[in-house]
């Protein structure tokens, strides 16, 4: 990376400065704002602590050894490896012969397994901290809060206190740096922070609620947030997650005693975490009591179990508003074969199997997935939903703080940001049969069902009933589920499209007081010119007196990758940088252009023979350059272009 210019001096000199009132109604100096990181699901180090030797190993586990993740022990030694990572389905304790915990600090989630080759692989946060050195951001404004993300929300807080510990982390940033913070949650993370804002309600006086969270949260970014569920934790759940490694090729034997597939390992460590049920797909009708009401009500009780409540559309419309239902799964006709049989069964089966005729063929809803109703279905067939229907009913439903299977209005938050990607293709559904394999592997898929720009599709090519949205999701989380955020817009909202490279304006849709009902997408009437990519911006600052609302939809980003994508971090220091200013008239940041900001944006036009966007860019040698494009660099005179952003 290219030393900083004189363009990151001139912000940093800004964010200095002490202003009153700007875009976000906050009155302060935003040199003293922190941000804080709140990492997804699988995006934070955890470490061994246990002493673990490893037979037929060379690798054994010591105290702070890396476990999640280790490729090289992953590899080598995966049933030691597997020890320090399995929890106790029923009570969510570790293997008596290891136990793991998350490491701290912001190197427990830039990269998750440090190395020349594995380092890039496992990236996660690394660029934006880079972003944030390259900008001028000091080091202790930047705090990252992991967490282990194996654990039910409950969990997290009886055996880490890390809500308590989350809001220590608010309070001593405030009392360091002298104001409020930034939030960033991706994916699991903004489950997490959900969490905590109920939580929360039930530590504070109601009184000062909001008052707390005004004086130390200025702005809450959501990116990538399953805020309806994702429908791959249904098929993690019956056929694995390899969590993003490419490790089902090197080792797709593996075993745990010399019986189990890779993939029957990979569901059993899934099916082992409290946190596998977090992210299940569940119904916009459907919702829980209101455990704060009940709280403070008469004989209300923090114990208490909590109920569904669903509205009359969740049974006159199919598939509880999702594209299709999330499975469809093929049972025996008769009760005489398990879907987990032994060698000796599936043998003595065969002819009984083919008298019985074919099986029954199960569809379930996103409802039906979030109630139980699925895994009572097949309990009889897999050993897996006994447990799993415990887990959903004792740390979800029967959770004291919040059932997090139901729809998430907006956060009482001065700022609320939302930001995903779309138009990628992204599974929706599933078919599923028994494999005539043991358990863990006693299922296998048939057919998925995807969603792509606004189509539904299968692998096999059978049509697909269903309902599909007006796009596609991230390649992770559903469109329906990233943009149930829609709903936090007001009823008129200003819609932005402009192209996600440095444009000139030429190419930019304005959309303004476009009419939003609630529970109805907001589909922008605007072209797109083929191959090239987009950001749409949907957003409302009037609605709520003194709140902003903004949701940011970026064409073919990825779920995991979107941390590190460099248009959303543009967009991001472009909007701070916007409310920092004292001259800001608007709301929200200018989107008319998009010029340069950092040396790399700069490049060379070998058409032109000169670097291209002249107005920013110059051609400035440095000793050690070795292309063209490595010399084109900023103006110094660049600074005035941010003018431009007011």
């Amino acid at each position: 990376m290219r030393g900083p210019t004189v363009l990151f001096l001139f912000i940093a000199l800004v964010t200095a400065v002490a202003v009153a009132g700007g875009g976000g109604e906050f009155d302060g100096d935003y040199s003293k704002l922190s941000g804080i990181i709140i990492p997804g699901f699988a995006s934070t180090q955890l470490r061994a602590w246990s002493i673990l030797d490893c037979p037929f190993s060379p690798l054994d586990f010591n105290p702070l050894d890396l476990v999640w993740l280790d490729t090289t022990k992953l590899l080598s030694a995966v049933n030691c490896w597997l020890k320090c990572m399995m929890l106790d389905p029923y009570n969510q304790t570790d293997h008596p012969d290891c136990k793991s915990r998350p490491d701290s600090g912001l190197s427990a989630i830039t990269e998750l397994d440090p190395g020349y080759i594995t380092g890039p692989l496992s990236s996660v946060w690394k660029e934006w901290i880079k972003w944030c050195i390259e900008f001028g951001i000091e080091a202790n404004a930047i705090i990252a809060v992991p967490y282990d993300w194996r654990l039910s929300p409950a969990m997290l807080e009886e055996r880490d206190l890390y809500f308590h510990k989350l809001k220590l982390t608010f309070e001593t940033a405030l009392k360091l740096r002298g104001g409020p913070s930034l939030v960033f949650a991706h994916s699991l993370g903004n489950n997490v922070f959900q969490y905590f804002l109920e939580w929360l309600k039930l530590e504070i006086a109601p009184k000062h609620y909001n008052k707390w969270l005004d004086e130390h949260i200025h702005a809450y970014f959501a990116v990538g947030a399953p805020l309806l569920g994702a429908t791959e934790t249904v098929k993690a759940a019956l056929s694995g997650l390899t969590f993003g490694l490419p490790v089902s090729e090197v080792i797709p034997l593996t075993t745990i005693y010399d019986a189990f597939s890779f993939w029957g390992t990979a569901r059993l460590l899934f099916n082992s975490f409290g946190s596998s049920l977090w992210m299940m797909p569940f119904s916009k009708y459907c919702r829980a009591e209101n455990v704060y009401s009940k709280h403070f009500s008469w004989g209300g009780s923090r114990k208490s179990h909590q109920t569904y409540f669903c509205d009359e559309q969740e049974f006159r419309l199919n598939f509880s508003g999702w594209p299709t239902n999330i499975i469809n799964i093929e049972i025996p006709s008769t009760h005489g074969l398990e879907a987990y049989p032994s060698i000796t069964e599936i043998a003595e089966s065969n002819l009984t199997s083919m008298e019985c005729g074919l099986p029954t063929q199960l569809s379930f809803s996103a409802r039906e997935m979030s109630d139980g109703t699925f895994f009572k279905a097949i309990e009889d067939y897999d050993p897996d939903s006994k447990r799993l229907l415990y887990q959903l009913q004792k740390l979800y439903h029967g959770d004291p703080v919040l059932n997090p299977l139901t729809p998430w209005e907006r956060p009482p938050i001065k700022n609320v940001f939302c930001i995903y990607g779309i138009d990628l293709k992204t599974e929706v559904g599933y078919y599923f049969a028994p494999s005539g394999k043991p358990y863990p592997d006693n299922w296998i898929i048939t057919d998925v069902i995807y969603e792509m720009e606004g189509f539904l599709t299968s692998r096999s090519g059978n049509d697909v009933e269903g309902n599909p949205g007006a796009t596609s999701g991230d390649e992770t989380v559903p469109y329906h589920s990233l943009s149930w955020c829609k709903n936090w817009l007001g009823p008129k909202v200003n819609i932005t499209r402009t192209p996600q490279s440095e444009h000139d304006g030429s190419d930019v849709h304005v959309e303004l007081n476009v009419e939003h009902i609630h529970d109805v997408d907001i589909v922008p009437n605007m072209t797109k010119l083929p191959r090239a990519k987009y950001v749409t911006y949907y957003e409302d600052s009037e609605s709520i007196p003194g709140k902003r609302t903004a949701v940011w939809e970026l064409d073919k980003a990825n779920h995991r990758n979107i941390v590190r994508s460099p248009i959303l971090m543009r967009e991001l220091w472009l909007q701070m940088w916007h409310d920092v200013h004292p001259n800001a008239t608007s709301k929200f940041v200018t989107k008319a252009k998009r010029g340069p900001l950092r040396d790399e944006d700069c490049y060379w036009d070998y058409g032109k023979a000169r670097c291209a966007w002249a107005e920013y860019c110059e051609y400035r040698y440095n000793f050690g350059d070795v292309h063209l494009g490595q010399s084109c660099r900023l103006k110094n005179s660049s600074a005035k272009m941010l003018l431009d952003y007011l």
